[in-house]
């Protein structure tokens, strides 16, 4: 009879209630609640996480597209990407109080539709604005409807000698883009924070404090596959021209070429609408955590209604709280540090090591991922299995930031040769290109069109002094240029011509050098992110941790995740020598100063990082008493090493009596 008692406890037990009931409207039943559990939701949380990942990946893998289709500066285009990190200003810190006490999942769902908003709303750039009158004219629909040929298209960028040129209209279209693009990032900033804040609590609050580390590992990594589809599709689509439709006159390894930036935006923005309406089916609270939840509630006072009392409380917990707050400043600046390698490494490729876009997309998308998933697994295993105190993770923590600012200075010093671009550079730190033998060409508004003439690049045909053009071997070739004056072994003078295009360097071997440096910090670098996690889940109260999730993220995001952009921005225009000019302004830079950009940027980075290792060192400090697993997992622990302890003792006791 006791037996069936229990039984039948235990049925009424597992019967899910409100709680823990899935699904929503008529998407609910029985068939649907076999899902209710935490490997479920690692699963599917981690793909949500990795098409969430893809999406910010496949932005900064489209970043200098964009840049050279609407004509807007690095630094504009850093102000419009911090539209994303404002809107979480006012979500993270009140919104997170609330909404962490409510239905995480729903919310969940909803901030993600709003990223699905931010996706359409950038693939719209294209049907609203078109590929632009540029990406146009470089393809032979433009010729056959105008009657132009290629070589009366070239005619347009030789010299103009005794004629007025007049600068280029733009589209038309200055504020609409730039407007566009900062309201998809300021709605998409409510999904990010949403998703961020309470996914993470809601795993850590439905399992086991002693399967955390290893649960997070693995949404972690299923997450990083979406450096890869983002990067990976951004690469995919800007080997399409922008405009389908369309035969362009030039390759993708052309600077004017400009792909479809447009596609993977509806691709992915399906993807999580799908996962999203997914993950929102979860119920508040998985069963076997409502029941530990339950049994911990007999012992332990609950949690109190939202209010604004207890708002105010929580925050005074959170700001009295040392680690909580060395922690914080310390992720300020490493994120302020890391975030130009992050959001611009394409164009860095680019510029630093002359890739092409999709050549800089997919090293981006995969370099160090292997490197990276390994790390995460590692630690998060290594931490589940041997339980190492707070100490120990925040002391490698620290040690990980002092190998990342070595690094940026291994960073700073590969790169390819500077480019051989002809002028001087004026007291504004741009290119001079004007010299006695281009000075009556006019070359002010010709459009960028580099050229090569015996490994000396020209920004033009115009600028190089070329007064004709001829075809060779089907190529047209820029003859009579009056600033290439090149001499054989003899002295005699060579062809005074010029070939379409930047001269060619050979950097491959810089490349690879700098991929396998790059692989060895994300390897080293992922090893910390499990364990930083679990220090700042552990080092507040349970009660406290979605607020705490929000209140670091705020801080972040008001630091280092919105002056960041403009910063490093406005270094890399300061780098500038070629503005593509138009009557009503500069428009996008066309060529960058390689050398002074890659100095700039990874001497700031490791200045960032150099002063966040202050605070890392006073978190280890403040650390010491903050407990990572559950007292019975540290009991368990204890008393596994009390075992292997002495088998160890009755082993060397076999030893001594085979001796004797």
């Amino acid at each position: 009879m006791e037996r069936e008692g229990m039984e039948a406890e235990g049925m009424l037990r597992d019967k899910p209630s409100k709680e823990t009931t899935c699904g929503i409207w008529c998407f609910k039943g029985a068939w649907i609640q076999r899902f209710a559990n935490y490997k479920a939701y690692v699963l599917l949380y981690g793909m949500l996480g990795c098409m969430f990942t893809a999406s910010y990946s496949y932005a900064g893998g489209i970043f200098t597209t964009m840049e050279k289709r609407f004509r807007i500066p690095s630094q504009t285009m850093g102000i419009i990407s911090v539209g994303n990190d404002i809107s979480q200003i006012f979500v993270l810190t009140v919104f997170s109080y609330y909404v962490g006490k409510g239905h995480r999942p729903r919310w969940i769902a909803v901030g993600i539709y709003t990223v699905v908003i931010f996706c359409m709303l950038n693939a719209g750039l294209y049907f609203m604005f078109g590929p632009g009158q540029d990406a146009i004219s470089l393809t032979y629909e433009y010729g056959n409807l105008n009657n132009i040929t290629e070589h009366s298209n070239d005619k347009k960028i030789i010299c103009q000698e005794n004629s007025t040129v007049t600068c280029e209209t733009s589209d038309g279209n200055e504020w609409g883009p730039p407007l566009t693009l900062f309201l998809a990032q300021l709605i998409s900033g409510f999904g990010g924070s949403l998703f961020g804040t309470l996914g993470v609590s809601y795993m850590d609050d439905n399992t086991k404090k002693s399967k955390s580390p290893a649960l997070f590992s693995i949404s972690q990594c299923l997450k990083m596959f979406g450096n890869v589809i983002g990067y990976g599709l951004a690469s995919i689509c800007l080997n399409i021209y922008i405009s389908p439709s369309l035969t362009p006159r030039i390759t993708n390894t052309d600077p004017r070429w400009l792909g479809a930036f447009w596609i993977g935006w509806l691709i992915l923005g399906v993807a999580m609408f799908i996962l999203g309406s997914l993950v929102g089916l979860f119920p508040r609270t998985l069963p076997e955590a409502a029941r530990r939840k339950e049994m911990r509630e007999k012992t332990e006072p609950t949690d109190e209604p939202a209010s604004l009392r207890d708002f105010m409380a929580t925050f005074i917990r959170l700001f009295k709280n040392k680690v909580v707050m060395c922690k914080t400043i310390g992720g300020v600046m490493y994120v302020f540090g890391y975030l130009p390698y992050w959001m611009y490494m394409p164009k860095y490729f680019e510029v630093i090591f002359k890739q092409s876009a999709a050549v800089a997309n997919l090293a981006t998308g995969f370099v160090g991922l292997i490197c990276s998933a390994i790390g995460i697994l590692i630690s998060g295993f290594f931490i589940s299995k041997f339980k190492p105190k707070a100490r120990t993770l925040s002391m490698w923590g620290f040690i990980v930031k002092i190998i990342t600012i070595c690094g940026f200075i291994v960073y700073n010093q590969l790169g390819c040769a500077i480019n051989d671009v002809q002028g001087d550079i004026s007291a504004s730190g741009e290119l001079n290109a004007t010299q006695a033998c281009n000075a009556a060409c006019n070359c002010e508004y010709v459009k960028y069109s580099p050229v090569c003439a015996y490994g000396k690049s020209f920004i033009s045909p115009c600028h190089a002094g070329c007064n004709d053009t001829m075809r060779i071997n089907g190529t047209n070739v820029f003859t009579n240029c009056a600033c290439v004056n090149e001499f054989d072994a003899n002295g005699v003078q060579l062809p005074q011509i010029a070939m379409p295009g930047i001269c060619p360097i050979d950097c491959s071997d810089q490349f690879k050098l700098f991929l396998v440096v790059v692989c060895i910090l994300k390897l080293i670098g992922a090893t910390a992110q499990t364990s930083n996690f679990i220090v700042s889940m552990r080092s507040v109260e349970e009660r406290d941790k979605t607020v705490a999730m929000g209140f670091g993220m705020t801080m972040i995001t008001v630091f280092a995740l919105i002056p960041a952009p403009i910063f490093f921005g406005r270094v890399i225009d300061s780098t500038c020598l070629v503005w593509g000019k138009t009557c009503t302004s500069k428009g996008n830079c066309w060529l960058y100063d390689a050398q002074k950009l890659r100095y700039f940027i990874n001497v700031n980075a490791g200045g960032f990082l150099a002063v966040g290792l202050i605070f890392a060192l006073a978190a280890w400090y403040y650390v010491k008493d903050v407990q990572i697993f559950d007292p019975e997992e540290e009991k368990k622990k204890v008393k596994f090493e009390i075992i292997e302890l002495e088998k160890d003792k009755e082993k060397e006791k076999e030893k001594e009596l085979k001796q004797i």
